[in-house]
């Protein structure tokens, strides 16, 4: 079986979440303000947003860091594209226990989960330690985490991932009292907000769904249109207007 049979994979997103071209702007403008020399980006995916700092940063050098070989591979790509590829490495391996670092500016968006092995609520305490030790003295790590907006009732929480429940996400206030007992300050706090959510899901399901529709009884499509429906009632039914996603821009104390 072909590529060209498969369904495409996020060609409609350019970030690898709830982030609109304007939040993102913003954020870049205020990272490249504090001209990082060095940007190691956690989970990175395709890096986009780790891309446009180094677009912003004449001469400052990146890492990403993740585990899926296609993200990695339209990075290298784009950065190509960009006249990047001398200033930025994208590799593929875990996040767990690494030794990369110390960063002038670490990214970690959505993706505090490839800095820890444990289970949550715990994992996001371990992932904010991690992140204090890979970030450079004075200089900054944008995360972006999930939280609860709301408390989700149960049959929110029936709908959404396996296991899913209302003790492992913290609220805003307390995702960012981990962060300053972690060691950090919050620079900037924002969340992205209904509209950016919409997108990014809309996004998520867009190829896929177009090749379902003009591919009904291909082989994959049973499977497929499984594995599309599920996530689309997770979201709808489930943490729609319930899970939120934050964008911390934290400075490390001392």
């Amino acid at each position: 079986m072909t590529d060209t049979e498969l369904p495409p994979r996020l060609t409609r997103l350019t970030f690898h979440g709830p982030l609109s071209e304007a939040r993102a702007a913003r954020i870049v403008d205020r990272l490249a303000g504090a001209a990082p020399s060095t940007v190691l980006d956690i989970g990175c995916g395709w890096g986009e947003l780790m891309l446009r700092v180094l677009k912003a940063v004449p001469g400052a050098k990146g890492v990403g860091v993740d585990l899926n070989g296609d993200d990695l591979a339209r990075g290298r790509a784009n950065a190509k594209a960009r006249a990047l590829a001398e200033r930025v490495q994208f590799a593929e391996e875990s996040a767990v226990g690494t030794s990369r670092g110390p960063a002038d500016l670490v990214l970690c968006l959505g993706a505090g989960h490839a800095l820890s092995d444990a289970q949550p609520p715990h994992h996001t305490a371990e992932a904010l330690d991690a992140l204090r030790r890979m970030v450079a003295p004075s200089g900054r790590v944008l995360l972006g985490e999930s939280f609860w907006q709301r408390p989700p009732a149960e049959a929110e929480l029936a709908a959404m991932w396996p296991d899913a429940r209302a003790d492992e996400l913290p609220d805003l206030a307390g995702l960012v009292d981990l962060a300053v007992a972690a060691g950090f300050r919050p620079a900037w706090i924002e969340t992205a907000g209904g509209e950016e959510w919409e997108e990014f899901e809309s996004g998520y399901q867009a190829d896929v769904e177009e090749w379902l529709a003009a591919h009904p009884d291909h082989p994959l499509a049973e499977e497929t249109r499984e594995r599309v429906d599920r996530h689309r009632t997770s979201w709808l039914r489930g943490y729609r207007g319930v899970l939120g996603l934050a964008y911390l821009t934290l400075v490390p104390v001392g």
